[in-house]
């Protein structure tokens, strides 16, 4: 069925054609057929959704997430979870009593954050990815869900691992929206050089991606320098990693210097912002990886350092510290920016060439958000562009659609039930933590 979205304005994302106002979008079977201006009478009629004064631009991609760590928001207030010490004490000392019960209620309340304030797509990395997907399903998100492997040299563990990757991965390839993918939680940290070739060769053969974290220390140069006298970009070129989808969440330390190892590969640099400043970690060099020729996307990571899903306010993050880091105001301008959370976060999940754009042929992910609700400069003075990065917040996205599906209209989410979700998320808190109390309360 065909259906038509009109509204006051579309933001494209296609630079050759960027804002029509008002504009029409075309749908057929989850895709853009066509999008035009509006130039006559305004379209009407059982097929048309009319959003009236309203900007419809494509949904955001959260390319690093954690979903079932909604479970544990906050628990890593004034912590580094980028250290080893404060992922160990504050997230791990938690997970050690997750069990799988505990998962699918967070990943709904991740799930129903995202839809609410804009988020289309994203890449999950965590335990229990059988758990995450049902649910995932459920919501109506397009999503790159990873199995996360943690072997640390121990053949059982490896081998472990493995099978239960390759049985997940497997059992989600006939699923379009949302599949599974390789999820190694750091190479040459806690996956090594056998586990990270078998990896390779079950993404390449199943024809996915593999998402890990990357370069919030130097950890991985320091073992592949010891290892193969060199860093370690050099090193998984040599391994094939970059011949695939690859996701590198962080990417806080890299060098910069070797930057163009990943221009023109399949390989994508997720950056964080917000949780950045919150460890007090070093900005990634954002500037410098897109002038070399690397995609560069945008997540979330976990929420336990008090941080959120909200990418309008990663965009803002984004910019800012860019610009302060550098001492170069708009270092990284507001169009960039916006590619930077759309088009290229789809690239990063290795979709379609114009993906992330409303344009014919892309996937119809889209958002609206009241213009009423972006606090927006006279036209003139400041562009479409820099309003919705610097002027708007996701909790003001209205609709959210996903593959010519609304999941959210009029502010309310269709696809979950999320005053349920978070009272079950209390409940599997309360387990949790009265597990660690029981644990605590014995040991001593």
């Amino acid at each position: 069925m065909t259906q038509l979205i009109v509204a006051d304005h579309v933001w494209t994302g296609d630079p050759a054609n960027p804002v029509l106002s008002p504009g029409a979008i075309e749908i057929e079977e989850g895709r853009v057929l066509s999008v035009s201006a509006v130039t006559g009478a305004r379209p009407s009629g059982p097929e048309v959704t009319d959003l009236g004064a309203s900007v419809v631009m494509p949904g955001l991609v959260n390319a690093h997430a954690h979903t079932p760590m909604s479970l544990m928001r906050g628990v890593a207030e004034g912590v580094s979870l980028l250290t080893m010490e404060g992922f160990l004490e504050t997230l791990r000392a938690n997970e050690e009593y997750l069990t799988p019960e505990l998962v699918p209620a967070s990943v709904a309340v991740s799930c129903a954050d995202m839809i609410a304030h804009g988020t289309t797509a994203f890449a999950d990395q965590y335990f229990f990815a059988d758990e995450i997907v049902p649910t995932v399903q459920q919501s109506g998100l397009r999503a790159r869900i990873a199995w996360g492997i943690v072997e640390l040299g121990d053949d059982d563990a490896r081998a472990r691992e493995l099978a239960a990757t390759t049985a997940f991965v497997e059992s989600t390839q006939s699923d379009e929206l949302v599949r599974g993918w390789v999820g190694p939680h750091a190479f040459f940290v806690d996956n090594q050089p056998d586990a990270i070739r078998i990896e390779v060769d079950l993404a390449a053969r199943l024809g996915i991606g593999l998402h890990a974290h990357f370069s919030t220390s130097s950890e991985e140069d320091d073992f592949c320098l010891a290892e193969y006298g060199r860093p370690a970009l050099p090193v998984m070129r040599e391994f094939g990693l970059l011949d695939l989808p690859l996701i590198l969440a962080h990417c806080n330390t890299v060098p910069v210097d070797q930057l163009p190892i990943l221009a023109g590969t399949r390989a994508t640099m997720a950056v964080i912002p917000s949780v950045a400043m919150q460890s007090g970690a070093p900005a990634a060099p954002v500037r410098e990886a897109l002038d070399a020729g690397v995609n560069v996307a945008l997540g979330s990571d976990n929420v336990c350092n008090n941080t959120g899903v909200d990418l309008f306010e990663e965009m803002r993050a984004l910019g800012k510290l860019a610009a302060f880091t550098s001492k170069v105001p708009n270092q990284v301008t507001s169009r960039e920016i916006l590619e930077i959370a759309t088009v290229r976060g789809h690239r990063a999940l290795d979709g379609g060439v114009d993906d992330g754009r409303i344009v014919p042929g892309a996937v119809a992910d889209l958002i609206a958000i009241p213009v009423a609700a972006i606090h927006r400069g006279p036209r003139g003075a400041q562009s479409l562009e820099s309003a919705l990065v610097y002027c708007t917040s996701g909790a003001s996205v209205s609709h959210t659609m996903v593959a010519g599906r609304w999941l959210m209209a009029d502010g309310v989410v269709q696809t979950i039930d999320a005053p349920a979700a978070l009272a079950r998320q209390q409940t599997d808190w309360d387990t949790l933590s009265g597990r660690r109390l029981v644990a605590e309360a014995v040991s001593i």
